[in-house]
């Protein structure tokens, strides 16, 4: 897990900034935040940082009546600071708890 000290005190992980943002914004049922920046090291537009690539699994009722696209949209206005900084690519899969099967 990388960490970095911010002004005498240690910083959250993106890892941990992701799964924080997204449990205050959406409720979720389930989350799943996989972080696959290992898979892609060394390719074009990596920051080579370890925290750059990720792929949710999201469940919220906060989904109910959206389609594909409005329920990203609320993803990444949640993780507009991260998309800005340090997260190269995002994948998600966004449900509702009946199309999880939950």
């Amino acid at each position: 897990m990388v960490r970095r000290q911010q002004q005498g005190k240690t910083a959250m992980t993106v890892t941990e900034s992701i799964q924080r943002k997204i449990r205050d914004g959406l409720g979720p049922e389930d989350l799943l935040v996989e972080n696959e920046s290992a898979r892609h090291a060394g390719h074009a537009g990596s920051p080579g940082n370890g925290e750059s690539h990720f792929r949710l699994r999201i469940v919220s009722n906060r989904f109910r009546g959206l389609n594909r696209l409005a329920r990203h949209r609320l993803v990444y206005d949640l993780l507009k600071a991260e998309l800005d900084g340090p997260v190269h690519a995002l994948a998600l899969e966004t449900l509702t708890p009946e199309e999880a099967g939950n």
